[in-house]
């Protein structure tokens, strides 16, 4: 398995638009979430113009598809995204 980080860069005004999508949103981070794949997600602080989310998965299909259909994106709160392989060398979780 490898790890994957979907990244997200929103726009400037992310935070007054958010609350219209989020629930939608969650629900899918939620599903991918459940299904094992969403390790980690949740936005940078502070200012909020960053968002961080971490699948694990055999491709990077995965992030892909979730960045796709996540309502964020489709409704323009996010001006760019990309997926990175990460290259996990520590993990405590796995132990």
């Amino acid at each position: 398995m490898n790890y994957y980080i979907l990244s997200y860069r929103t726009v400037k005004n992310y935070l007054e638009e958010r609350p219209k999508y989020r629930a939608e949103h969650l629900l899918l981070a939620k599903e991918y979430a459940e299904n094992g794949q969403l390790v980690l997600a949740g936005a940078m602080d502070n200012p909020a113009d960053e968002a961080l989310l971490v699948f694990k998965s055999e491709s990077d299909e995965v992030a892909r598809n979730f960045a796709e259909n996540d309502p964020y994106v489709k409704n323009g709160l996010i001006e760019e995204w990309t997926v990175r392989k990460w290259n996990v060398v520590v993990n405590s979780m796995e132990g």
